[in-house]
């Protein structure tokens, strides 16, 4: 019986549990929870779109991450061979894989955050609203079952359109009756990953150094990088400014175009993603002054949702900031941004309610 239990603990990740009956031989072996000897403690995270393209490069770096206790992988296809390929990184999170609809629901149930990647890739010529018809429905099916089985976990929205997809899970929860401000979040941390990068660039800094504040959506003008907040505290030409905020405003599309048709941007959105979520957990953890950028409701603007810096904390967001002091480029940015936004918040709410 010894060997049957460690033969069930080996093989507990390629299968979720509700197909953990391991034949009618009646030797009453079943795969369990499968655990690193003396791995700490940590947290559980669901990946749903595990295996697409932002999803793969996503769950690996999740598995490397030591805050991250038990890792569920969910898609509708190709979940199981993207589990068992994880599984064997020999870190301490337990990877279990759950595949298509009917898994859903088991994916999410006990999970501390839940990470969205799910939905198809920007194409050449697409804009993040092309995307919308087919993510939007996604993304409610998704949000449908987090509202059901984790209510109470921390949601980092990826999928695009952000800008859509964020008020759509707001409704959806809303509607649920289990809707926590505090718990949702549009993951917007790429556009900061590229300020940083830009601006290092330009400055010949270290980008590990540099703090650009990345405010307002996740899609074209309304992303507004706030380079009169960088830090360190730099000088800009104006010229570099129009340079800087454009690169920051299309590196979506600077990608796109140069993969010419084999998808949109993968792996530094599951770079970003990834720091993020580190972010998300150490604030569960109770860690002090974890303060990033995302999409949030928001009171900073008349709009209902915004990009701005929040603090993490253990309820999830602890703290909205505002804006700080604008120069004249940023407040006709700011005023673009808001006209442009305005309206993806309401095609999102519009989509839930019709």
């Amino acid at each position: 019986m010894d060997a049957n239990q460690r033969i069930a603990r080996i093989s507990a990740h390629l299968n979720p549990p509700n197909l953990d009956q391991m034949g009618g031989d009646g030797s009453g072996l079943r795969r369990v929870g499968c655990r690193a000897k003396g791995g700490s403690p940590g947290f559980k995270v669901a990946i749903l779109g595990a295996a697409g393209g932002i999803g793969q490069p996503l769950a690996m770096l999740m598995k490397m991450n030591p805050l991250v206790s038990v890792l569920h992988l969910y898609d509708v296809a190709n979940a199981p061979g993207v589990t068992a390929d994880i599984s064997h990184m020999d870190t301490s999170a337990v990877v279990r894989g759950f595949l298509g609809q009917p898994q859903l629901e088991e994916a999410l149930t006990g999970m501390d955050l839940v990470i969205i990647p799910a939905g198809v890739p920007r194409k050449p010529g697409m804009t993040r609203d092309d995307l919308f018809n087919i993510n939007a429905g996604i993304v409610r099916t998704l949000s449908e079952a987090i509202a059901k089985c984790c209510p109470k976990a921390v949601v980092n929205i990826i999928s695009n359109p952000v800008n859509s997809t964020v008020p759509i899970a707001a409704e959806v929860f809303k509607k649920a009756g289990t809707f926590d401000p505090k718990k949702l979040m549009g993951v917007t941390m790429l556009d900061v990953v590229r300020a940083n990068t830009f601006v290092a660039e330009v400055m010949s800094l270290d980008p590990r150094e540099v703090d650009v504040p990345v405010v307002g959506g996740h899609a074209g003008v309304t992303i507004l990088p706030l380079l009169s907040q960088v830090k360190p505290p730099c000088s800009f030409t104006q010229k570099e400014i129009e340079y800087l905020t454009d690169r920051i405003q299309n590196g979506g599309t600077e990608v796109v175009e140069a993969k010419a048709g084999a998808g949109s941007a993968t792996l530094s959105m599951a770079y970003a993603a990834v720091k993020f979520a580190d972010a998300c957990l150490r604030g569960l953890r109770g860690d002090a002054n974890i303060v990033e950028c995302a999409f949030v409701s928001s009171h900073v603007t008349e709009l209902p949702f915004f990009a701005s810096k929040v603090r993490l904390g253990r309820s999830g967001i602890d703290e909205v900031y505002g804006l700080g002091p604008l120069n004249e480029y940023e407040r006709i940015g700011l005023e673009k941004a808001k006209k442009e936004l305005g309206g993806s918040i309401e095609k999102g709410v519009t989509f839930v309610k019709k």
